[in-house]
């Protein structure tokens, strides 16, 4: 869908999905360098956390994760993005405060653009979410491509 965005506006983009469901940011530590080797990007977007969150991961843990994740793909060449992520309120406002602090805190230890979350305005919408409040419905599926796409686009004039 968002492939098809940039197609439509003529914008020589190619878009690699690297996401597995579920996971974790230890998880995409396992297989960050040899996604780097395999695609050689000239940008890396970050969108990862959620799952460490809903799980109640450390905070300290995600940040060191982020920040591997982040400094491998610097060090590949690419320019880096991460996507703040934000986690439902069941593991207290504490724990839910540091989680989402810890994208900024990691974005300016490391001078990487810090993207705003892409489910803030659909997350507190029940008719664009599935049964389960985690996760966006199809109808959600357009406003979270033109989202995307105007992020990216202001990361990438950045």
């Amino acid at each position: 869908m968002l492939q098809n965005k940039y197609l439509e506006n003529k914008k020589e983009i190619t878009l690699i999905n690297t996401a597995i469901s579920g996971q974790t940011t230890d998880n995409a530590l396992l297989k960050i360098d040899t996604w780097l080797t395999t695609h050689q990007p000239d940008y890396v977007l970050i969108e990862l956390g959620g799952n460490d969150g809903i799980r109640g991961f450390p905070v300290k843990l995600l940040q060191k994760h982020l920040t591997e994740l982040v400094t491998k793909s610097q060090k590949s060449g690419a320019k880096v993005a991460l996507m703040e992520i934000q986690i439902p309120p069941n593991l207290g406002p504490r724990y839910t405060k540091m989680f989402t602090d810890s994208y900024e805190l990691v974005a300016n230890k490391t001078g990487i653009y810090l993207m705003p979350y892409f489910m803030t305005d659909i997350a507190v919408n029940p008719t664009l979410m599935q049964n389960d409040n985690l996760h966006p419905n199809a109808d959600a599926q357009p406003i979270i491509r033109d989202f995307m796409y105007r992020a990216i686009n202001d990361w990438l004039q950045n």
